[in-house]
C-alpha cells in the first residue's frame, strides 16, 4: 500500500502536467478544484479522502487550491463554472467530471462507471 501523501497530494499550476497528467498514465487521478472560502469544498474533502483509502492505492487525489498563486488558471482551462468541481484524469485525459458536495456512495459509482479496471 502507498502511503498517503503519495495518494493525496497538493498540487499547483507548476506541477499539474507531470505530478497529474502524467501521473495518470500509471493511475487515475481525481482533481479537487476547491477553494478555502467554498464551504461544500469543506464538505466534500473528507468524504474523497475515505475514497482515495476505499481504493488502497488504485486511485490518486490532487488538491488544486484556485485562490493559490496561478491556479486560476487551471479552473480556467478546464472552463469549471463552480467549486468544487472534482475531475478524473486518466491517461492524461479528462475523462469525466462532477460539481458540488456529493456523498460517499455517489463517489463510488462515479468512479466504477467511468473506470474499466
Amino acid at each position: 500500500m502507498l502511503k498517503a501523501e503519495a495518494l493525496i497530494f497538493n498540487v499547483d499550476l507548476e506541477h499539474f502536467e507531470s505530478k497529474v497528467l502524467t501521473a495518470s498514465n500509471d493511475s487515475p487521478v481525481l482533481v479537487d478544484l476547491w477553494a478555502e472560502w467554498c464551504s461544500p469544498c469543506l464538505v466534500i474533502a473528507p468524504t474523497l479522502k475515505k475514497l482515495i483509502d476505499e481504493y488502497d492505492g488504485r486511485l490518486k487525489l490532487a488538491k488544486v487550491e484556485v485562490d493559490a498563486g496561478e491556479n486560476m488558471k487551471l479552473a480556467g482551462h478546464y472552463k469549471v463554472r463552480g467549486f468544487p468541481t472534482v475531475l478524473l484524469i486518466n491517461k492524461g485525459e479528462e475523462i469525466a467530471r462532477f460539481s458540488g458536495a456529493k456523498p460517499l456512495s455517489f463517489l463510488r459509482n462515479f468512479i466504477e462507471e467511468n473506470m474499466s479496471w
